[in-house]
């Protein structure tokens, strides 16, 4: 991030720019919303500009800009539609002590302006760091479409009321009261009445709220995909937008966390195999801890929560302490990984069935019916199968499997540095150590990627990226 979104105070503060023409106006059209003092130096203004001096929406200099022109002044913009102009009086800007924007001259520029949807007091704005301007027009357009006109009605009169939610405890029941203000009962009472019963609207919610029992915690254990945060279900992104902890395991990408919200408190309860690692009794306890102090937890584990993620453990300890609970699916690292290559797990004449294996349990490598594995067209997805890939190598062959069966090995499958290793049984262990993986990797046995290119153990374009 090479600019940092602020919400700057302009009330009584003066604004100043250089440039009567087309430059000029487009920013002054957005100026002109703002409470700022705003001074205009140009010798031939446009009309516009003439009209907005003669309302006493501005101040207009017909003479050119100087030397202190731009003392206390909060910003400057240049904007004569004359770059060796622009960087005159930037450069007198700067010496007085303002910040400069020099328009359509990204590097000129101590700021810039970006798009804004106005819902006046509510305000987004957009910023592309000036790379992509028409795509900071169409999400501006995308919002202006789904942000209701009445939410600026909704924050002013809310605005007032803030001291006396007070009497709420902080956290998740102010946040509850808030939300219901905003998604129904302020909406309807703008549908059914009008903005002068709001007050009252907001007296009889808060009363409301003030006798409803504590509401008790709660924790959702929610898959967070293979990494990539759109591959996040709907009701996962709400989960991570409403709670007030969330413990997450060592594979729950940067981009993801980076979607929970602000105020909520963030475990790393990460396990790593024949590694350091959280006992998985602290994480039992540390979830209970915090749900029975009334907060909304999120368990957030990668993929499916389901899929050898011991969550009965974690359920057990949760209904045995009276918490309730959800489950929110995820996409399975498997179904990932096999949409990366092309591939799909089962196929008619094929295979019927697919495994999902563990390459590893508690006590060790994981043993499983390698006879059946074994057979020809069998599929298989083995999770944690890196370390042990010698051991299901020989497992496998012991019991008559093909050394020519294709193994696929994805890591960080639908991430932007995922890799595609494809290899034979024969092949897989040699192979696997070369490719140097360290991040989550999962096997595909029985599977080969429907594009890749061919690769053996001696080159190095072994490791693929689609």
């Amino acid at each position: 991030m090479k600019h940092f979104p602020i919400f700057l105070a302009v009330e009584g503060r003066r604004i100043v720019i250089a440039g009567g023409g087309d430059a000029a106006i487009a920013k002054l059209r957005l100026l002109l919303k703002t409470e700022a003092r705003l001074t205009v130096f140009a010798q031939n203004p446009a009309a516009e500009i003439e009209g907005w001096a003669g309302e006493g929406r501005l101040t207009l200099l017909r003479r050119d800009f100087g030397p202190g022109d731009a003392t206390c002044a909060a910003l400057f913009y240049a904007a004569s539609d004359d770059d060796a102009e622009d960087a005159r009086t930037a450069r007198l800007a700067r010496a007085d002590g303002a910040l400069v924007n020099m328009v359509d001259n990204l590097e000129g520029s101590q700021f810039i302006t970006p798009a804004i949807v106005d819902r006046d007091p509510v305000t987004v704005a957009i910023g592309t760091e000036g790379t992509a301007p028409v795509l900071a027009r169409r999400i501006k357009a995308h919002l202006e479409e789904h942000l209701s006109p009445t939410l600026g009605t909704l924050a002013r009169i809310a605005k007032g009321f803030r001291t006396r939610t007070r009497a709420l405890p902080m956290g998740r029941s102010r946040r509850d009261f808030w939300a219901e203000y905003y998604d129904t009962a302020g909406p309807r009472t703008l549908t059914e009445q009008d903005e002068t019963a709001l007050p009252a609207t907001l007296d009889t919610l808060l009363e409301t709220h003030l006798n409803r029992e504590t509401t008790p915690g709660r924790v959702d254990f929610v898959g967070a995909g293979p990494g990539d945060p759109e591959l996040l279900t709907l009701k996962a992104r709400k989960a991570l937008d409403t709670a007030d902890v969330v413990i997450h395991d060592r594979l729950i990408s940067p981009e993801i966390l980076e979607l929970v919200r602000r105020e909520a408190q963030i475990f790393d309860a990460g396990k790593e195999g024949f590694g350091p690692s959280m006992k998985q009794v602290d994480i039992n306890a540390l979830i209970v801890e915090h749900a029975k102090s009334g907060a909304h937890v999120v368990r957030l584990k990668s993929g499916d929560s389901t899929v050898f993620g011991r969550l009965d453990e974690e359920i057990d300890a949760v209904t045995g302490a009276g918490i309730a609970f959800t489950i929110v699916p995820g996409i399975t690292a498997a179904s990932a990984a096999v949409a990366g290559i092309g591939q799909s797990l089962t196929k008619r004449h094929r295979n019927a069935s697919v495994r999902f294996l563990t390459g590893h349990d508690m006590k060790g490598f994981a043993e499983h019916d390698w006879a059946a594995l074994a057979r020809p067209g069998e599929v298989a997805a083995i999770y944690m199968g890196k370390k042990s890939a010698r051991f299901i190598q020989g497992r496998l062959m012991m019991h008559g499997a093909d050394p020519a069966t294709p193994v696929t090995v994805i890591e960080n499958a639908s991430r932007p540095d995922e890799r595609v290793l494809e290899t034979t049984l024969t092949h897989l262990e040699p192979d696997l150590s070369a490719a140097h993986m360290t991040g989550p990797a999962l096997t595909l046995y029985g599977l080969a990627p429907r594009a890749a290119l061919a690769v053996t153990p001696t080159l190095p374009q072994q490791e693929l990226a689609l």
